[in-house]
């Protein structure tokens, strides 16, 4: 018997007009959709993807979301984009796969060790749910790892998150989407972006690949791409796009009940449902626009694992892939709007840790458009603080995301 398949939302033919426009059908597009539509009641919109639904880097990255960011303002907000996960899951009755087995970062020296005390320290005045705890109890949580003095990177230590945990990215993605259509939004797979209408500094409407559609709002939400779409109204924005490459081996037997990362060794891991040890390592070194994976990172990613995890030796990749990551100087994203144009509202800039951010980032960009006023979570990321020198603390040292390093 021949199974029916049911579409999870309907296709739409293009209005030539909606009372907002979504450049981008990534995690943060789809979850400014859905909640502009249940929250704000604008059931008007449109989300227009140029590929499919996730096919950026939100259906590229490994997952896993935490809360341990540097600055007070990005710590509570990622707190709440932690505790917004279980009950997104029961909003869009659809099973997001949300573990929460807690993340590690390990430190390898005093200097880290100390670092990440401090980071701690602001966690903790936050609410945030972490802790430090010596290389022996980092063993007790991961008996595989070696603590062994001979590896490149001894570890020390690390930070241990609790709240933090893995998802199924494309169930996020597929959960938001849904979601926002059963809200009436319209969702425009395979249609490309060409040109942003203005006239009188005031948004007038978009041009795609399928003709034009008139809209007073327009909110760019198109991860690496969103440069070239703010540069199709003449912002300039100091955005570079680098590629992240991650890949799995082959099933294994469980062994890893967290995820972790360490930044000395360039690494994140964690072991999926199936037993695959997903594991990806951090940017190229010169900004691109590719998604082409090396043997380079290949070597790295054996060499580091089997370092920090000995029982990893002679396990064998399966798959590779690659996604780009948009970097800001500072690491931190860039979210603007009615700045130099009315109706025009930019969230880009997340780099490797967008993923973790979209639903409870889109939760306040729906507030954000619907109201034309800042959410004060939203305020430190604007664009004007590279003119006024006041980088927002994520980084540990001086900015250098960019063409010049």
């Amino acid at each position: 018997m021949a199974i029916k398949l049911k579409r999870m939302w309907p296709e739409y033919n293009l209005n030539s007009s909606y009372d907002a426009v979504i450049i981008g059908g990534g995690i943060h597009g789809c979850a400014t959709a859905y909640y502009l539509a249940k929250d704000q009641g604008m059931k008007n919109i449109a989300v227009i993807e140029k590929n499919c639904i996730g096919y950026g880097g939100s259906g590229r990255n490994t997952a896993i979301v935490r809360a341990n960011q540097r600055t007070q303002s990005n710590l509570r907000l990622h707190k709440e984009g932690i505790e917004l996960w279980p009950q997104l899951t029961c909003e869009l009755d659809f099973n997001l796969m949300f573990n929460q087995s807690g993340h590690l970062s390990l430190a390898h020296s005093e200097a880290t060790i100390g670092a990440f005390r401090i980071n701690v320290s602001s966690a903790q005045l936050s609410g945030v749910d972490c802790k430090f705890i010596d290389a022996e109890e980092c063993r007790e949580l991961v008996p595989a790892l070696s603590l062994s003095r001979d590896i490149t990177h001894p570890v020390c230590g690390g930070i241990y998150s609790p709240p933090g945990g893995v998802l199924r990215h494309d169930a996020v993605i597929w959960g938001l989407a849904r979601g926002a259509s059963s809200h009436g939004v319209h969702i425009h797979q395979g249609v490309e972006v060409t040109g942003i209408d203005v006239v009188d500094h005031k948004i007038q409407g978009v041009t795609t690949s399928k003709g034009k559609i008139k809209t007073p709002k327009v909110i760019v939400a198109g991860g690496a791409y969103s440069v070239q779409l703010a540069e199709m109204i003449g912002i300039k924005l100091p955005i570079h796009p680098l590629t992240i490459q991650a890949m799995v081996t082959q099933p294994l037997k469980p062994f890893l009940n967290l995820a972790l990362s360490s930044g000395a060794y360039d690494i994140y891991i964690t072991q999926t449902l199936k037993g695959e040890i997903a594991t990806g390592a951090h940017m190229d070194e010169a900004p691109n626009f590719t998604s082409s994976v090396t043997s380079i990172c290949l070597k790295h990613q054996a060499q580091m694992l089997t370092e920090l995890l000995p029982c990893m030796k002679g396990a064998r990749f399966m798959r590779i892939w690659g996604g780009l990551a948009d970097m800001a100087p500072d690491m931190a994203p860039i979210i603007f709007g009615n700045d130099e144009i009315e109706g025009f509202f930019f969230n880009g800039a997340w780099g490797y840790y967008g993923f973790k951010s979209g639903p409870i980032v889109g939760k306040y960009m729906a507030q954000f458009v619907a109201t034309d006023v800042t959410p004060h979570h939203l305020e430190q990321f604007t664009n004007k603080r590279f003119a006024r020198f006041r980088y927002t603390g994520e980084r540990a040292v001086p900015a250098q995301i960019g063409p010049w390093n």
